[in-house]
């Protein structure tokens, strides 16, 4: 054994000898442990997941439902649109012409008109003054062509 040990036991024996090899009583047997029911949330979750997958089917079927539904509308719509477009586009036959009286062409009472030479003058340089670098082509005074005469 340690020498420490042995000093220890030494000094334990002389200060107390009765209390050095003292006896304690054993605890009294315990009793079996029964184990407890465990709750697990399956279940719930369970329910709540069937809960939760029957309200997105609804929602789907009635959303579907409701695309039938406008789908069919809008078909309704058209269906009538063309009816109206058809009623309206009826072929109307041409009048019958007048063979009682026929028809006679006759001269125009207009003047004839005169055909002159176009005038392919250069624009005036007074105007030039007026175009910026971004309007090249557009003038803003009336001067800036010269009238055909």
């Amino acid at each position: 054994m340690h020498i420490w040990f042995m000093e220890a036991k030494a000094n334990m024996e002389r200060s107390n000898p009765k209390s050095a090899f003292k006896v304690t009583p054993k605890p009294p047997a315990k009793e079996n442990t029964r184990p407890q029911e465990l709750k697990l949330h399956t279940g719930q979750r369970a329910v709540k997941r069937a809960m939760f997958n029957y309200s997105v089917a609804t929602k789907f079927y009635l959303s579907k439902i409701q695309k039938r539904q406008v789908v069919k509308l809008h078909k309704m719509i058209e269906d009538e649109e063309i009816r109206s477009l058809r009623k309206e586009m009826v072929p109307k036959a041409q009048l019958m012409p007048f063979f009682d009286r026929p028809f006679f062409p006759q001269r125009s009472n207009r003047p004839l008109t005169i055909p002159r030479e176009p005038s392919f003058r250069s624009v005036s340089s007074k105007c030039w003054s007026c175009i910026s670098e971004n309007e090249l082509y557009y003038f803003q005074h009336a001067h800036a062509w010269n009238p055909i005469k």
